[in-house]
């Protein structure tokens, strides 16, 4: 049962609903989600470390990136994950939402590479201003 109430706990905020709403179309690292959804890095970092913990999402090290990608979890009868299952379940019922449609446009842009490059920039800026 704690399982469980772990996984509700950890669906019941908007920014990591939608996280897991774009890991449903695909893996991705860190910096992509913090583009993605214009939060500071360590807001993030909070929010997985919550979808983590409730074994929603699970991590894996690609070189310097962190790619994160929805866990499948416990199987259900017929070989779908409870996991799944729930997250299908949500898809389908924030399918026309505007945020919703927002961030599946917006991670179809973003890049690791894109990711990269803005944060030497924003890296050559902090620079610029401690100078």
């Amino acid at each position: 049962m704690n399982e469980y109430v772990s996984i509700f706990k950890a669906l019941g905020d908007e920014t990591r609903l939608r996280v897991l709403m774009m890991l449903k179309v695909r893996p991705l690292c860190v910096c992509e989600l913090s583009e993605a959804l214009d939060i500071p890095l360590s807001t993030l970092s909070a929010h997985l470390k919550i979808l983590k913990a409730s074994g929603l999402v699970a991590d894996t090290k690609d070189g310097r990136w962190v790619v994160y990608e929805i866990s499948e979890g416990k199987e259900l009868s017929g070989g779908e994950t409870f996991v799944r299952k729930t997250l299908d379940l949500i898809e389908a019922a924030v399918e026309n939402d505007k945020k919703f449609l927002v961030d599946r446009a917006v991670i179809a842009k973003v890049t690791r590479e894109l990711c990269s490059v803005k944060m030497q920039e924003r890296r050559s800026r902090l620079s610029a201003r401690k100078r």
